[in-house]
């Protein structure tokens, strides 16, 4: 759900892009399993356990049961709740170049909310992103990846969030300017890129295989924020799972590459990570990714985790070539490291290090290690300002967390220890400017 993307200025591009010929190619593009062995069969034919639904766990639980936990699967909460605000009742800004987009109110209130849709209103949004009335919806909203569950699925979800108490809350108008105010183009966006087509299980993938597909690509919908994105910003499939960006953020390769994605993480790592939000000497999450294991990711069974990391672990590897390897050990004394930053340093010092340590090992938990974190290695710094700005975590969760020195840093004193943490931390410096981190502390 977290996808800040230029999604809406590419539908203008549509057009043109068709007249030069170049349709085909992006229609084109493989499926989400196209890369694994063996041909998809409807779900009617398929004769294994079935990989959609819920975990064989709550097979027996009552419908609500099973709404909610495909709802906590799908990440509902966290793209339509403002911060504060009561769950699911909309209002949550996404602060877009050319305007800001506001979440809709998805609780059953009858003027605000949905509560006035019908089971096939709910089917042709989330499926075909259109709502009743016929209005289009911004792909933010993922429907090109919601459009694989089942309709059981969907209107399991549609069940729970009628049990909800109704929230009476008008959603902000959102603030884009003409072009991008005419939602009637997204019927553009949605034909090029929006299959309109439900998952398609492969006989010669294990059934733990085939549920941890389902997770990954329709509910979870991991690539909406770890893909790169095409000409029209829809997720490039050819590069799926390489990388892309969500709210200010980026969301790292995901993709079997040894060096710049996830191929030298354990199956348990990789659990760890999904359910917990880290994995030892691997990182730990933050931003829209801590807010998808807490709200989401962590609610999961064990063996649905299992299974998306079964699924992970087969996709083909795709380098990222502005992702070096990851730096060795720091050194253990504060006098070694960079010498050309003495602000970032002084900065670190008085704040970082007694959490941190100097070495990077993480000086009271373990969840505060910076060597090994992807983040620290990335030139870009991106990640590491965000989390100065935004914190990791909070104090209310009964876990580490890192609060924002959004307040006590200026955008100078941001960037310096950014840079700082990177050079002394990861494989190469960083040079994220003043002006970047205030971009950056625009869009939180």
């Amino acid at each position: 759900m977290r996808r800040l993307t230029l999604w809406i200025g590419g539908i203008i591009v549509a057009v043109g892009v068709a007249v030069l010929g170049v349709f085909g190619w992006i229609v084109g593009q493989p499926g989400p399993t196209a890369f694994a062995k063996g041909s998809p069969v409807d779900l009617a034919q398929y004769k294994g356990p079935s990989p959609v639904g819920v975990p064989t766990e709550l097979a027996g639980a009552d419908p609500l049961t099973r709404g909610k936990y495909l709802t906590e699967a799908a990440d509902c909460e966290a793209c339509h709740t403002i911060k504060g605000g009561t769950p699911f009742a909309g209002g949550r800004a996404f602060k877009l170049p050319f305007g800001t987009l506001y979440t809709p109110n998805i609780t059953p209130d009858p003027e605000t909310g949905i509560g006035k849709w019908s089971d096939a209103d709910f089917l042709k949004a989330v499926h075909k992103g259109i709502a009743p009335g016929g209005t289009r919806l911004y792909p933010a909203f993922p429907y090109a990846s919601y459009t694989m569950l089942t309709d059981e699925d969907v209107l399991a979800i549609k069940a729970y969030l009628f049990s909800l108490p109704p929230v009476k809350q008008e959603t902000p108008p959102n603030t884009f300017s003409f072009p991008y105010n005419q939602r009637w183009l997204m019927a553009f966006w949605g034909a090029f890129f929006n299959s309109d087509k439900r998952f398609r299980p492969i006989p010669e993938q294990s059934p733990q295989w085939n549920r941890g597909a389902y997770l990954v690509e329709a509910l979870a919908h991991c690539g909406e924020c770890h893909s790169p994105r095409n000409l029209m910003q829809a997720m490039n499939t050819r590069q799926k799972f390489a990388g892309g960006e969500a709210e200010g953020w980026t969301a790292y390769n995901i993709t079997q590459d040894r060096v710049s994605g996830i191929g030298t993480w354990s199956a348990e790592d990789l659990a760890g990570y999904l359910a917990r939000g880290h994995a030892l000497g691997r990182g730990t999450a933050s931003g829209p990714m801590r807010e998808a294991v807490e709200l989401s990711l962590s609610k999961l069974s064990p063996r649905d985790i299992t299974a998306m990391v079964a699924y992970l672990q087969t996709v083909p590897a795709i380098r990222s070539s502005q992702l070096p390897e990851m730096a060795g050990p720091a050194p253990a004394a504060h006098k070694q490291g960079p010498a050309d930053n003495p602000m970032g340093k002084r900065l670190f010092e008085g704040n970082c290090v007694s959490c941190h340590a100097w070495n990077g090992q993480g000086a009271l938990v373990e969840e505060a290690q910076l060597t090994g974190n992807r983040a620290v290695n990335d030139v870009t710094a991106t990640n590491v300002a965000q989390m100065i700005l935004s914190g990791v975590g909070t104090s209310t969760s009964g876990r580490p967390y890192m609060p924002s020195f959004a307040a006590a840093y200026t955008d100078r004193e941001v960037a310096s220890v950014a840079n700082y943490v990177t050079a002394r931390f990861g494989s190469k410096p960083s040079s994220i400017t003043p002006e970047e981190v205030g971009k950056l502390r625009a869009q939180n």
